[in-house]
């Protein structure tokens, strides 16, 4: 069976959720009025969330003092902010504000080049999905991929494994042929769930998360002369750095988590 690598999109292609999201949702709540701004430590709070309107959702539970009206009114307003939030989120991609994070282009390429098949799955909105993917791989490498799945695709979203078990069923694999590429807690344990071997490339807000069931933790995939430093796990980088050769040993020398009953 050919192999699959599977990435996710914020923290793995790019550190978009501090550059990015964050940044985009305080935009939002400025352009909209709204009586708070959050904190990079919030945030981090907040990430354990997956998905931008259920982030959003968890913060108004959270300060039930904000009164935004009936549950389909606050469904409704924030509904609305976060499409507004894309939408300022896709100019920063656009004006190159998030590069790509070290490797990950070269690990694409390199995959695509052995005949792996590659794919994105992340609970990010599609549009800000393809927006960063394209602009850290380029529309050429983009148009080589088997493709994205994103969004409100899924009815649970990380560290729910639906986004990978969908992703897996659409490429017409099990979870014995691929390896993911996770940054956070709630991602690889939607990886684990699914019965995905997974790498972690720690972000700016994941550096202290436990990933109990990564094949290994690394701050980054690593460049030539700029090795990725090792943080548990098995060590397969090759020179410093999380090439073809290390998925393929993952996939041949750990064992798989075992999937959740869905």
């Amino acid at each position: 069976m050919t192999p699959a690598l599977i990435l996710d999109c914020d923290g793995v292609l790019a550190d978009t959720e501090r550059d990015g999201h964050l940044v985009a949702f305080n935009q939002t709540f400025r352009e909209l009025g709204l009586p708070f701004q959050w904190s990079q430590e919030e945030y981090a709070e907040l990430l354990k969330i997956g998905g931008g309107k259920e982030r959003m959702l968890g913060y108004l539970r959270q300060h039930p003092e904000l009164d935004f009206g009936t549950p389909e009114e606050v469904a409704a307003k924030v509904a609305a902010a976060h499409k507004r939030k894309s939408e300022v989120y896709v100019e920063l991609v656009e004006q190159g504000a998030l590069p790509g994070r070290p490797g990950v282009k070269r690990l694409i390429e390199s995959a695509l080049d052995a005949g792996w098949v590659v794919a994105v799955a992340s609970t990010s909105a599609t549009k800000s999905v393809e927006a960063v993917l394209t602009s850290v791989v380029g529309p050429q490498t983009r148009a080589r991929m088997a493709g994205v799945w994103a969004g409100d695709i899924v009815p649970a979203k990380k560290p729910a494994p639906d986004i990978y078990l969908l992703t897996l069923r659409e490429l017409g694999l099990s979870a014995d042929d691929a390896v993911v590429i996770e940054d956070s807690e709630s991602g690889a344990k939607a990886a684990a769930a699914a019965g995905l071997r997974h790498v972690v490339t720690v972000s700016s807000f994941t550096a202290q998360d436990p990933f109990p069931a990564a094949g290994i933790v690394v701050s980054d995939l690593g460049e030539p002369g700029a090795p990725g430093a090792y943080r548990a796990g098995l060590d397969v980088r090759h020179d410093g750095v999380i090439d073809v050769a290390s998925l393929e040993r993952l996939l041949a020398q750990t064992t798989a988590p075992a999937p959740a009953t869905v």
